[in-house]
């Protein structure tokens, strides 16, 4: 476990990644509206500077700790969770992703590459750093932010579905990991529909993006941070959207889990 403490203080951090825009944003002002402390971790140092002034305007009492990082570069990631040894944490969001509308005959390779390790590469080696060092900690929570493309497969986004899928069954069976083995910690999927972020700009190439032409009914970042707080008060282990009638629903986990299978390979003895 990580015992280390911040500023000679037993304070508790949030972590909450891709956080200068969108859910991430405003999640971090929906985690201090509660007065928990926060580590924003994204890009864009002066949005997350922003950030930082409109929580203190808001919320003066939580800490709120600024962490520039480019994720999809592997030696970062590590040296991003390594930054953060000297602090205590509570619960991990990690919401750092984006998204790809293409056909996978003609999607961009290099954009792909970067997607498929910020999306897959660096949420696993977070997550699992995470849980390493606070699996058996009271209280801590893991959120991987992954999508209804992550139970549905949409049409030309079959590369971007599959990454959210892999976000889907990895945190899932995770926790079902967590809690076969009496693990203290929880680990949750979080799964939105469409909603009004820089996504859409960023998924199909273009400088505008018109969420009302795109998809009439969507969300905004802040209803889904909403929405992310309700599933982190529950003991659902998915919180997702309903992509035909946008309801959010808290359930227990989607995918089949074989944990009674006869067949499945049997401990050294």
């Amino acid at each position: 476990m990580n015992e280390g403490i911040s500023n000679g203080t037993d304070k508790k951090y949030t972590v909450i990644t891709g956080a200068s825009s969108g859910i991430g944003y405003e999640a971090a002002k929906a985690f201090a509206e509660r007065g928990k402390n926060l580590i924003v971790a994204a890009r864009r140092t002066e949005k997350l500077e922003t950030l930082k002034r409109e929580i203190s305007e808001q919320h003066p009492t939580p800490d709120v700790i600024i962490r520039t990082v480019d994720l999809p570069v592997l030696r970062n990631v590590y040296q991003f969770y390594s930054s953060l040894k000297d602090f205590q944490l509570e619960t991990w969001v990690n919401n750092a992703g984006f998204g790809n509308y293409d056909s996978v005959a003609q999607q961009d390779l290099e954009k792909i590459d970067t997607m498929l390790r910020l999306n897959v590469e660096a949420l696993t080696i977070l997550s699992s750093l995470f849980v390493r060092d606070y699996k058996d900690v009271p209280g801590t929570q893991l959120i991987n932010l992954s999508s209804c493309g992550g139970y549905t497969i949409v049409p030309t986004a079959a590369t971007y579905c599959a990454t959210k899928f892999y976000v889907s069954t990895f945190t899932e069976g995770l926790a079902w990991e967590l809690i076969e083995s009496g693990a203290k910690m929880r680990a949750k999927v979080l799964a939105p529909a469409a909603t009004q972020t820089k996504f859409g700009k960023k998924a199909n190439n273009v400088d505008t993006y018109d969420y009302d032409k795109a998809f009439g009914t969507y969300h905004t970042s802040q209803q889904m941070a909403e929405f992310l707080m309700k599933l982190y008060d529950s003991d659902s282990t998915l919180g997702i959207v309903d992509r035909e009638t946008f309801q959010f629903e808290l359930r227990l986990p989607l995918f089949p889990y074989a944990n009674s299978s006869t067949h499945n390979q049997q401990p050294n003895k």
